[in-house]
């Protein structure tokens, strides 16, 4: 008697199958392939010049990490950049919501404003930003020389060119900040709010006692978010200063792109993209973390 066997998925399984399967496809072509290749480009002398691709070990990545470069400009560079980048904009977006969770005339018109940077690709951001500190003809030395002041050559010089980075990708980013913690204000229950109104607490007890502690999943999950993609800047810094003056605002996504793309040597620059790789994974598990705690507390 032949017993008939059961289809491993349902009808409804095969479909939803179906629909992921273009998805799925595109990672594994765009992002899981790419990888692979980065990562058996790392452990080979694989130059475009030299197309022997000389199996070498770990030798690319030692020599990264023993870069001076690499680890006296690059790393501290990339976290420095990462905390005040993410703090800045976690503190003006903060502020910004607050504001707009208040009801007043022409709140939506502020709201649509407010999304402006969000439509400015970050490139012609970092141009528009760039002709503005001009140090000959922009607009920045020009206000400062009508009110008696002297012009600074702000891109030339190491922490002028890196606070400009910082702003812009703050002037960036804080919109994001904003509507995110924008929509977590207007979820969180209004009942102990009414209460402390009714307490006559202070508006700075109400925002340190109340807002603050409900509205901490929202912010920390949007750190996360915020911290891993900061990590990864390229193009800002890449219009903006090319990494320079010198080396002085170079970061890590820079330092992997100039060895592979201009000195045109893949296996380092594939190593040093593994090791950052590596050190994303790292903060993404010890955010993740953080997350899960602040979510239980």
């Amino acid at each position: 008697m032949s017993v008939s066997r059961r289809p491993m998925f349902g009808e409804q399984q095969r479909f939803m199958l179906l629909l992921v399967a273009p998805a799925a496809l595109l990672l594994t072509l765009f992002q899981v392939v790419p990888i692979v290749i980065g990562a058996n480009a790392s452990f080979r002398d694989w130059a475009l010049y030299n197309p022997k691709k000389t199996w070498v070990g770990l030798d690319h990545y030692q020599a990264v990490i023993t870069d001076p470069a690499f680890l006296t400009v690059v790393l501290p560079n990339t976290f420095l950049f990462m905390i005040l980048s993410v703090a800045g904009a976690l503190l003006a977006g903060l502020a910004l919501a607050l504001l707009l969770n208040r009801p007043f005339r022409g709140q939506k018109l502020v709201q649509t404003i407010l999304l402006v940077p969000l439509m400015v690709a970050p490139v012609v951001a970092a141009i528009m930003v760039r002709w503005m500190f001009n140090d000959q003809f922009g607009i920045v030395n020009a206000v400062l020389e009508a009110v008696g002041l002297e012009g600074q050559p702000w891109l030339v010089q190491r922490w002028s060119a890196f606070g400009i980075i910082l702003l812009t990708d703050i002037w960036l980013w804080t919109p994001w900040f904003a509507l995110l913690l924008l929509a977590g204000l207007q979820s969180l229950p209004r009942e102990p709010f009414e209460a402390a109104a009714i307490d006559g607490t202070t508006t700075w007890r109400v925002f340190r006692f109340l807002t603050l502690p409900m509205l901490r999943p929202v912010i920390v999950v949007c750190v996360v978010i915020r911290a891993i993609d900061a990590f990864r800047t390229f193009d800002i810094v890449w219009t903006l200063t090319g990494g320079g003056p010198g080396r002085s605002t170079e970061l890590f996504s820079l330092y992997a792109y100039v060895h592979a793309f201009l000195n045109l040597d893949l296996g380092r620059g594939s190593a040093a993209a593994i090791i950052g790789g590596l050190i994303i994974l790292v903060i993404g598990v010890a955010l993740y973390r953080l997350v899960d705690r602040v979510a239980k507390a």
